[in-house]
């Protein structure tokens, strides 16, 4: 028992219920995994940026030279997707969720067209705005859809598929990127190949119906009744006809149905607040703890980590993609057997480890790096790093001390024999690099070479393993279920935004802060947050396995917010088990 439900069937494996659901009632899976596309698109387009902006970087000499420049493409579709968030909650509310997700869809293939076809960063920047419009809305709007078309004991397994499908389009971005190293305008290929999921879609979710809770509220209860019948057994669709019925009449007494929803109004509601604390708090720790500084600059942090080929960092980036995309399925099993709650506990506990590591791989990276040999150096004597051959200390010069230097950019060619001992500080560009490796030597401009490289590869591996079966679905899955009917469209956008404006912070000052602070620093401030995102998760958020949306409303309101947990109130003692 739980909250004073019944929960043993959510207590057996949900995953084994989904597998059981797809042969006796396909439907709802159609539903689940239609809708679910829109995730596959948002990690589409947030993962195949990390490949592509290697190769935009060679193509466009102002991007490789400016960091804000590479952090601008990459963090615009986060801008955009902000917008989006917003359009898409009071766009949900207004003319539903399949509408919203159709949107979605349009704006995915404009964007993805406009990248493709890219003369310069600007248009580049533009097309990300676009996308990040389309996956802005699809963030809230699909789990939301989801939801609301899935039987209570199998919710937080089908909202979870749609978690899969994102980490899933994130690992399909990095294989698409492997695909196309060798093609002519690689880049291009990878950023365009995302109007194929967007086609998709939007045939699929034209053949079907709308959310069945949103028709009830907009007073079409007809139509919801005859999709529940297809989502539920026989025994069952009643008893959830009756429940959606009550909940929504006992919200049109209270609020009246055409009373206009406002920020005051979310906040006076107690049960909104207490949701919304829990639910906002969620989506900003998801990205503080730095999940998108590894999806958005993965092979980046594999460079700075000591691999220099482009291909190399893909591949390699590949088994985070691969790993992130596992955890998902993971978290599917784990979601409905386990618990919200422990799931995120668990999670941020192996995050924080993971972080600990990282920062501790890249300070001896840095702190360890090869020197800088003048005798090296001067084999390719026309191409001296300036700064290097101004130097008064130049033999105390390391590679670290190389690649800062900035009038011109300098890079590191390391020695043919070993690639920990003193190689040379020259000139970054084209004809250098290819000089450098004409004589079987490595070529290094954003990170060094480290005998750790490895020991970063594990510690992403372990962030990942820890990070995706919880805080990396867990916040969209207590956001879809959290808040109150009325409510649910405009809360889910107020959490989903909060969520792009924390990521549009983490994406355009990551790369800043490696170069002000070190790669070593940036990753412990990370592992720091994480500890409070722990805090706040054992303060202030509930556990809401198995319960039906409409008891989460009831357990919302019985329970008090108190210092370090969420206590039973005393006229509810004997009857909700508190989280």
């Amino acid at each position: 028992m739980e909250g004073g439900i019944n929960t043993e069937g959510a207590d057996a494996s949900a995953f084994r219920e989904c597998f059981s659901l797809a042969w006796k009632n396909p439907y709802v899976l159609r539903l689940a995994f239609s809708a679910g596309i829109g995730g596959l698109l948002f990690g589409y387009d947030t993962g195949v940026i990390s490949g592509a902006l290697l190769y935009i970087r060679d193509e466009f000499e102002s991007v490789d030279r400016e960091t804000v420049l590479q952090e601008s493409i990459v963090s615009m579709a986060v801008a955009g997707a902000i917008i989006g968030a917003v359009i898409g909650g009071w766009m949900n509310d207004r003319f539903g969720r399949r509408s919203a997700i159709l949107v979605a869809d349009f704006l995915f293939f404009i964007g993805a067209v406009i990248m493709a076809s890219a003369l310069n960063p600007a248009l580049l920047i533009i097309g990300r705005v676009f996308v990040g419009l389309g996956v802005g809305m699809a963030s809230m709007t699909s789990p939301l859809y989801i939801s609301e078309a899935s039987p209570a004991k199998i919710r937080g397994a089908l909202v979870s598929t749609n978690g899969f499908l994102i980490t899933g389009g994130q690992f399909l971005s990095y294989l698409i990127n492997l695909a196309f190293t060798k093609a002519p305008g690689p880049w291009r290929w990878m950023l365009g190949v995302a109007v194929i999921p967007a086609v998709l879609q939007f045939i699929l979710m034209l053949l079907l119906p709308e959310s069945p809770r949103w028709l009830f509220r907009r007073g079409r209860e007809e139509e919801a009744k005859a999709i529940l019948r297809k989502i539920y057994p026989a025994n069952e669709v009643d008893r959830e006809i009756q429940d959606l019925k009550e909940s929504v009449e006992s919200e049109i007494q209270e609020t009246g149905s055409s009373e206009k929803i406002n920020i005051k109004k979310l906040l006076k509601t107690q049960t909104v607040r207490r949701g919304l604390i829990a639910g906002v708090g969620l989506q900003v720790f998801q990205q503080f703890v730095g999940i998108n500084t590894v999806m958005y600059y993965s092979p980046t942090i594999i460079q700075l980590a000591g691999f220099a080929s482009n291909q190399t960092a893909l591949l390699l980036s590949l088994v985070t993609a691969g790993l992130n995309a596992f955890g998902s399925v993971v978290s599917i099993y784990f979601i409905d057997r386990t618990g919200r709650k422990k799931l995120l506990v668990i999670s941020l506990f192996g995050v924080m480890i993971s972080l600990g590591l990282l920062s501790a791989v890249f300070h001896e990276t840095s702190s360890h790096s090869p020197l800088v040999s003048q005798a090296a150096t001067s084999h390719f004597a026309n191409y001296t790093c300036p700064d290097y051959g101004s130097a008064r200390n130049a033999a105390s010069w390391d590679c670290m001390k190389c690649l800062k230097a900035s009038s011109p950019d300098c890079g590191f060619c390391a020695s043919p024999a070993n690639k920990m001992f003193p190689g040379a500080c020259l000139i970054s560009n084209d004809t250098m690099k290819d000089m450098c490796h004409a004589e079987d030597r490595l070529w290094y401009t954003r990170g060094c070479p480290s005998k750790y490289g490895w020991l970063a590869l594990i510690g992403l591996a372990l962030y990942i393993i820890f990070f995706s079966p919880g805080m990396g679905t867990v916040p969209w899955i207590v956001n879809s279920e959290i808040y109150p009917l009325r409510f649910r469209g405009v809360c889910g956008g107020i959490a989903a935004t909060a969520n792009w404006i924390s990521n549009l912070i983490v994406a355009q000052s990551f790369l800043s802060l490696t170069q002000a602070i070190g790669t070593s620093w940036t990753f412990l401030i990370f592992g720091v947050i994480s500890v409070g995102a722990l805090i706040f998760v054992l303060i202030c958020v509930p556990e809401t396995k198995g319960l039906p949306i409409e008891e989460v409303e009831k357990m919302l309101e019985d329970r008090a917010l108190q210092f370090k947990f969420w206590k039973k109130s005393s006229s509810t003692s004997g009857k909700n088990q508190a989280v």
